[in-house]
């Protein structure tokens, strides 16, 4: 079943003739413009003999000498002796500045697809550059599948497993829990097949590597059989749904839910194993549901009144989609609207005060718009894991790419903080190595290894310095 979520937008259409609009708040607010200072979707200009270089949403660029794709392994040692700076890139789906280098990108994307695969022993072999949909559909012609999966299905399994990118399930851990062991080649050239028994260390810290011990061309995975999933998807008052989280992430496989700002309403989102003959999604909406918000917020965002007025007459309520496909069809998406993250992962006995006054913050802005996510992980042990120490719920804000994002450092990072949160490697934040060091028991570890696999530095950048308390000359 489906209905139609433009409806946002054309009960805001209804209603703005139907009300009376004070004229001066309303001409104030319609010329506002949210465009943030400096906003260039354009790469940056490359001076000769260097090529440009962007993250996905933009916010992040540089202009190395090379960007390197290697097809071999002897290609991949032969660039990294050529250059002084190495940085690798996955999909450029990070937001902080894991990539930026004025020396060279190492592109790992020609080590990809399924290598290999046991389904007796359920273990899979596959290319480090590939990306999670091409993951998952090869591995379901093999009859595996992976135990869970993020929300953004584009990104390269070495950029999702060296950020920690996480899927949701309280029962389920985040994606690099179920690496059996990978191959990476370090800054002296030398190829390396790691798994906890060869080399306990850099296993616990290569899972989660931010890209900082070198470059894995090849993961070694455990897997599942490959299954189908019920997707249930639901819109009913926010308060309503934060009385029922605990109870549905333990209810449910996957969990998580969207709230949408300034409404009052949020969407419940559930997955479920399922066996029989399946529907096959339904027709995604999202987009509409993003777009009828935005213009709810172009149009009433002077007035919160009338703003949640106009959303709890036009959204839809109950369930509105129930459909079910194999897993890796309804867990994931391409997310085709850019934007910028902020998400921190908050011990799960403090996630929803410190949920709620994210909340609140968020709502003390009348320019904001866009839908917040909240999900659970549970636990595993990688020594740079956010859900090392137990289950934490990870809290999502996103701003338009074209739009101010300065708010997420000002207003919301300290609440995140306050509440023990960590936040996500790729995601956006201000962190050094003082707070991740109190963050994280085994940070001082990470930091020794690193140090000594690579002690010329060949594979820092300016953020990844800033983060392991290190200098730095470009």
């Amino acid at each position: 079943m489906s209905t139609t979520r433009r409806a946002v937008l054309l009960g805001t259409a209804g209603l703005a003739a139907a009300v009376a609009i004070p004229g001066v708040q309303y001409a104030r607010w319609s010329m506002k413009d949210f465009t943030r200072d400096g906003y260039d979707p354009g790469l940056p200009p490359a001076p000769e003999g260097e090529v440009a270089w962007t993250n996905w949403s933009g916010i992040q660029q540089s202009t190395p000498k090379q960007i390197a794709v290697p097809a071999s392994e002897a290609d991949l040692a032969n660039a990294l002796a050529e250059a002084r700076r190495v940085r690798p890139v996955g999909s450029g789906h990070s937001f902080t500045g894991l990539v930026p280098s004025e020396h060279m990108i190492v592109d790992a994307s020609r080590f990809s697809g399924l290598i290999s695969a046991d389904a007796a022993t359920g273990t899979a072999t596959i290319g480090a550059g590939t990306r999670i949909r091409q993951a998952a559909r090869e591995l379901d012609g093999a009859g595996l599948a992976l135990q869970n999966l993020p929300d953004v299905d584009v990104q390269t399994l070495a950029g999702s497993f060296s950020t920690s990118t996480h899927g949701t399930g309280r029962t389920l851990q985040p994606l690099h829990a179920h690496i059996e062991g990978f191959r990476i080649m370090l800054a002296d050239g030398t190829a390396r097949d790691v798994s906890a028994a060869s080399d306990p260390d850099l296993f616990m810290a290569g899972r989660v590597s931010l890209g900082a011990l070198g470059v894995i061309t090849q993961y070694t995975l455990n897997c599942v059989p490959t299954y189908n999933l019920k997707r249930r998807v639901w819109v009913e008052k926010l308060d309503t749904l934060l009385d029922q989280v605990m109870d549905l992430s333990q209810q449910h496989r996957n969990f998580e839910f969207y709230y949408f700002p300034f409404t009052g309403y949020a969407a419940g989102i559930s997955h479920d194993i399922f066996e029989g003959e399946v529907t096959g999604r339904v027709p995604d909406e999202d987009e509409d549901t993003l777009a009828g918000l935005k213009q709810l917020r172009d149009v009433f965002g002077w007035s919160t009144w009338l703003r949640e007025r106009i959303a709890a007459g036009s959204l839809p309520k109950g369930l509105i989609e129930e459909s079910s496909d194999a897993y890796w069809k309804l867990l994931a998406t391409a997310r085709p609207t850019k934007f910028n993250e902020m998400e921190y992962h908050i011990p799960l006995e403090n996630g929803l005060t410190c949920l709620r006054e994210i909340i609140a913050a968020l709502e003390s802005r009348n320019d904001t718009f866009f839908p917040m996510e909240i999900r659970i992980t549970a636990p595993d042990d990688a020594w740079l894991s956010p859900f090392n120490d137990g289950p934490r719920m990870s809290i999502a804000t996103h701003a338009a790419v074209d739009e101010p994002y300065d708010y997420f450092f000002s207003a919301l990072e300290p609440i995140h903080r306050a509440h023990g949160g960590r936040p996500h490697w790729g995601k956006l934040h201000s962190l050094g190595k003082e707070e991740l060091i109190s963050l994280y028991p085994d940070f001082q570890n990470f930091l020794d290894l690193r140090a000594s696999l690579d002690p010329e530095g060949k594979f820092l950048n300016p953020h990844l310095a800033h983060l392991f308390g290190v200098d730095f000359d470009a």
